[in-house]
């Protein structure tokens, strides 16, 4: 008897000269797919003046992250237990060359949003924030839209092409605005202040509507 291991079999589904299949590659192949996948939902990174069409609601699942965990919440509270003031000493221009101060929203409930018309998640949440400000602007809430690098004209054609109703103010050039409320490695950001200028939410990426009109309804 021969103490020889037995041969291998070769298999019958491989040409001559095949390597098989490597697990690591196989998990490679997966986790890459993965993060793919993962990509169409996250928020875009900063890029400069890249037009992108406006995805479908249906085309990216909602993503966001953002800065409140359960544990900051006190129980029955609609902000986190330890909020921080909102820096609102700044001073802009709307689309109309006037100078806007953010300090002058306080007393409101307030979601500023970062976007830009190049970005194409912050033009997929665009018309939920058009019917939050139709639904909610009566009862002390606003949206302000910040975008963070267009020229007057171009946000200004936007605006009008999405029937934006609420306040948009210019940050082209301010990056002290953006450094206040960040950081800030892309966008959309939506940062939710109440009606004592403290910064309750802070959303990064794409939030479902259920979850933003829950946190704004909790604040009036």
């Amino acid at each position: 008897m021969s103490d020889s291991a037995p041969q291998s079999e070769p298999r019958g589904d491989l040409a001559e000269g095949e390597a098989l299949p490597n697990s690591k590659l196989r998990l490679a192949a997966i986790a890459a797919t993965a993060i793919a996948l993962l990509a169409l939902s996250m928020p875009f990174v900063w890029q400069d003046h890249v037009d992108a069409q406006p995805p479908s609601a249906d085309a990216i699942a909602p993503f966001a992250s953002h800065d409140a965990t359960p544990a900051s919440f006190e129980e029955g509270a609609a902000c986190m237990a330890d909020a921080k003031p909102a820096n609102l000493n700044f001073t802009m221009k709307d689309l109309d060359g006037k100078d806007v101060a953010l300090s002058s929203y306080k007393g409101k409930v307030v979601l500023l949003n970062f976007w830009a018309t190049w970005c194409g998640p912050c033009k997929a949440e665009i018309p939920m924030f058009v019917e939050f400000q139709k639904q909610y602007e009566g009862k002390g809430f606003t949206v302000v839209g910040y975008s963070v690098d267009d020229e007057a004209p171009k946000a200004r054609a936007f605006a009008s092409e999405f029937k934006m109703n609420y306040p948009i103010l210019l940050g082209l050039g301010r990056e002290d605005v953006q450094e206040a409320f960040g950081p800030m490695w892309g966008i959309p950001v939506s940062v939710i202040i109440d009606r004592n200028g403290k910064v309750c939410q802070k959303h990064v990426g794409l939030p479902s509507k259920g979850e933003l009109e829950k946190e704004i309804k909790a604040l009036l």
